[in-house]
Order: C-alpha cells, then structure tokens, then sequence
C-alpha cells in the first residue's frame, strides 16, 4: 500500500533522504524513527507530493504520486503534528467540511458514528474545535480518515506534546485502524510508542534507512539501544 523505491531528495547538495526503499502492507503500522534533520518529515512530504525527489519514486496502493497526485490523495490521510482545523467550528462541522471536499456529503449520524469510532466523547462533537486539546483534534483527523475509508494513513510526529492518557488513546486507535486494514506510516521520535503501536520499526540517521525491525522480536530497552547505537554514527 505505501512504497518507496530508491526514493533521494537533496537540499543544497545534502541528501536529506538518500535511496529510500520501503514496502509497507495493509494491516501495518510502520513507525520511521530518527532524530530531528534525520529525513523523516521529508520521507512524509514525498509521499505527499508536497516535494519532487531527485530520483526514484513513492507509491500508493502501486500507483505513483508523482504521476497522479490527485488520486494517490484520494486514498490516504495525512494527519501532521498539528492538525489543522478550523477553530470556529465544532468537530462535526469540521469533519463534515474536510470529508466532503471529495464532493460526497455525508449525513450527521454517520459522521458523529466516525467521531465516536474515533474515540471523541458525543458531547465534544458540537463544541468548537478552539475548546479541543491536541489529543482531541488528532481524533478529528483520525475520524475524517475512517469516514473516507482511508486504506493509508501518513502522520507525522502525532503524539508529540500530548499526556500519557491521550498518547495511550492515540496508540489503541492506531490498532484499530490497523484491524481496518489500513497501512499506517508514523514518523515519530517517541520510542516507546513505536514499540507499543508499530509492527514495524525503521531508524533512519542523515537520510538513510540504517535499520528496520519487526517491534515483537525487541524490547524496549533493547529499541532504545539500537537506536542509541545509530544515533552514535
């Protein structure tokens, strides 16, 4: 679902993602971890098509963003580290305003049915987005990707700044829309989340994919170390 082949990306002649290759499955949570400047967020953007690559090219369900931007968008959500929501609004109206720019309205029910899936008590629904803390945005976000019935989900440092409880709630929807079957690609510095959430972990250190590891067959301490030991290169 999400693929990356030899993916490179320069900026002022310094390779911020260098030869990328990455598969990433429906039913996948994948967590790409790395230290700030590290290629992450850039590895996002590509799948995006916010950026052109040098060389290679990123994939959606096997069809390139860069050749069909727009349809490639149509099957994913991307969720940034703060998301952005109009604070005016309540969250169902902001969900009903970014699941219809596809041109498909949906009615009220069905889309308090995706807030609630998302884990957003019934009562915030009709609160304005401007009352809601981080966790509770990112819960729009989450909602918005059940109601397009995202398979892909690209999110970008997403845990970042919230408390444990919300960073908990956060990690069980992922294993949700896991069970969804959607293939989730999560930059993130958070190591123990990474542990938790993914079934994949990749280290990334200037632009390079140094490692990866299935997330059962380490500890935490054992991650940590792994990571440490990158991070020293």
């Amino acid at each position: 679902m999400i693929e990356a082949e030899g993916l490179t990306k320069s900026f002022n002649g310094t390779k911020a993602v260098h030869n990328l290759t990455l598969n990433i499955k429906q039913g996948e949570v994948y967590c790409l971890l790395g230290a700030n400047g590290a290629g992450k967020t850039t590895t996002i953007h590509l799948f995006l098509d916010f950026l052109k690559p040098d060389s290679g090219d990123a994939l959606i369900n096997g069809i390139s963003v860069f050749s069909s931007p727009v349809e490639t968008k149509k099957a994913l959500t991307y969720i940034p580290e703060n998301l952005a929501l109009y604070p005016s609004l309540t969250g169902i109206e902001n969900l009903a305003f970014f699941a219809g720019l596809g041109g498909e309205k949906q009615d009220e029910e069905f889309l308090i049915q995706c807030l609630s899936e998302a884990g957003l008590q019934q009562e915030a629904c009709r609160k304005r987005v401007s009352r809601y803390s981080k966790g509770m945005r990112q819960k729009v976000g989450v909602a918005l990707a059940i109601a397009r019935n995202s398979k892909v989900l690209l999110l970008d440092e997403p845990t970042s700044g919230l408390d444990p409880a919300a960073s908990n709630d956060f990690a069980m929807l992922m294993h949700r829309m896991m069970e969804r079957g959607s293939a989730i690609l999560m930059a993130t510095h958070d190591l123990f989340r990474a542990k938790e959430t993914g079934t994949r972990a990749g280290i990334m250190n200037k632009g390079v994919l140094v490692e990866e590891i299935y997330t059962h067959t380490v500890s935490h301490s054992d991650l940590e170390q792994l990571y440490l030991n990158h991070m020293k290169g």
